[in-house]
């Protein structure tokens, strides 16, 4: 800022160090960072990727054998045809174990189509995380802008106190020597009191501000939370041509990767499906072994039964799908549709992406003229001030010509920086769609 400013490079600075991690201001790049580290939406996102890597796991998993054991104990009792073809009360137990496998041979291709699926999802829910995280970042970058902003604001009105201080020393100073009448002296006071209430007001919206950010950090109260007021010349940014961003773009950001990665994982859907057509081969396998007592006849030890009695069996089965009441079918045709679906997410998706670069491409080029405008603007404020100023100091303009002077010099001094820090930000932000770090 002008020199005119009242320097104010010590406000919320003074805290004690923040969170035990951090002491001094927060520069852009570890705000982003510790947003992406700590910030509960980033890690709500997170856990869907986790989720998808088990979907990965459980599919590949379907390769592998099927293994059970089972051990069962009968009873009977009461009347009951013997081997003698005659009816007897007789009491038997039985009991048996077994050990069975069954490997898949051939499922249709359902097996690998479904691996191949997941992996494509698991990268699409990766993206979106990244995703995420960039959202984050631009997130951040605005509400870092908006304290920049509000402190220029303080700034500009703890300025104004300062001019309108010592104007009221100044014809304090008059009224004591007879050359200004008490009712200046209170119009002048009144005025003072205004800019300290602007000032007041300026203030609470950075505090504001820097609570906005803190919780986007996930810090516990912003106490002693201060960020580093960068010196970013505004002379030299070049904005780029948007058709070319978009072009970059379209290559680097992961929301385009996602909805590419997802509609990939619909042609193996589609396959996945299709493989209900087509037969199942599957191998099975298993030991079994079981003891057997009745009353009234003699019966062999346990452990002689079950060695005796040992069993293995060996087989291979063949399913030939014929008729599922159109199941198979529909579930053909609905990823027949999720496919044409996700594809119109994508374009809508890359329409999103080019509206927002044009948005923004727009935003900087205004914001450019803007700033240029209210620079000049600025100036020709600062000069009729100065000289209004002059004339009333010297006696030949009033208080209300001063102030009305003074409030267009101060609103021009706004607009100005309000101008430069959307300019900043809408230039840096058609960086990073490029693909560039977000910082300044």
């Amino acid at each position: 800022m002008r020199n005119l400013f009242l320097p104010i490079t010590v406000i919320l600075m003074s805290g004690a160090a923040f969170g035990q991690t951090h002491s001094g201001p927060w520069t852009l790049a570890e705000c982003v960072r510790h947003a992406q580290e700590n910030n509960i939406t980033l890690k709500q996102t997170e856990l869907q990727v986790k989720q998808q890597e088990l979907m990965l796991e459980t599919a590949k998993g379907s390769r592998l054998p099927q293994v059970s054991g089972s051990a069962s104990e009968n009873f009977s009792f009461g009347r009951g045809l013997t081997a003698d073809n005659t009816y007897s009360n007789t009491n038997t137990t039985s009991t048996g174990i077994s050990l069975g496998a069954a490997v898949p041979i051939f499922q249709g291709s359902r097996i690998n189509n479904s691996i191949k699926e997941s992996d494509l999802n698991l990268k699409a829910a990766t993206a979106d995380l990244e995703k995420a995280r960039q959202d984050m970042s631009v997130a951040v970058a605005q509400a870092y802008v908006q304290i920049l902003y509000n402190m220029e604001l303080l700034d500009v009105a703890l300025n104004q106190v300062g001019i309108d201080s010592l104007q009221v020393e100044r014809l304090s100073a008059m009224l004591e020597n007879g050359k200004a009448s008490s009712a200046q002296v209170a119009q002048q006071k009144a005025a003072l009191g205004q800019s300290r209430l602007s000032a007041t007001q300026a203030r609470n919206n950075l505090n504001l501000s820097l609570l906005d950010l803190s919780q986007l950090l996930e810090l516990p109260d912003p106490e002693g939370f201060s960020i580093v007021r960068p010196d970013v010349p505004i002379q030299g940014i070049l904005l780029g041509n948007p058709e070319d961003i978009y072009a970059e773009a379209l290559d680097n950001k992961p929301s385009i990767k996602a909805e590419k990665f997802r509609l990939d994982a619909t042609e193996f859907s589609i396959k996945s499906s299709k493989g209900a057509f087509l037969p199942s081969i599957s191998a099975n396998g298993g030991l079994g072994t079981n003891y057997y007592t009745m009353s009234a006849a003699p019966s062999s030890a346990f452990m002689e039964q079950i060695k005796h009695n040992f069993s293995q069996y060996l087989g291979v089965s063949l399913s030939v799908p014929i008729f599922s009441g159109f199941q198979t079918r529909n579930q053909v045709r609905a990823a027949e549709l999720s496919r044409t679906n996700q594809m119109l997410q994508l374009e809508n998706t890359k329409k999103t992406l080019y509206k927002e670069i044009q948005q923004a491409y727009y935003n900087a080029v205004a914001a450019s003229e803007k700033y240029r405008s209210s620079d000049q603007a600025r100036e020709s404020a600062k000069e009729s001030f100065d000289l209004v100023q002059a004339k009333y100091e010297n006696g030949k303009a009033n208080i209300t010509e001063f102030n009305e002077s003074r409030d267009a010099f101060l609103r021009a001094e706004s607009d100005l920086v309000r101008s430069r820090y959307e300019y900043l930000y809408s230039a840096k932000l058609l960086d990073f769609y490029r693909g560039r770090p977000l910082e300044f």
